[in-house]
């Protein structure tokens, strides 16, 4: 991507921030951080694929 299209892409973004409400970006963002997966359930999901992967590895 060159510097113009960046410059482009987040002028973009920015005026996309900015025109939507102030309630609605609160929403998306309460939003976002309900849905972040607890941090077990990240680490044990991840473990078990991990030992796997070593398990394959030496065989």
């Amino acid at each position: 991507m060159s510097g113009n299209d960046y410059v482009k892409f987040m002028t973009q973004e920015i005026v996309k921030y900015m025109d939507t409400p102030h309630e609605e970006r609160k929403k998306k963002k309460n939003q976002r951080s309900n849905n972040k997966n607890t941090f077990s359930g990240r680490w044990f999901g991840l473990l078990p694929f991990a030992f796997k992967l070593l398990v394959k590895k030496k065989k």
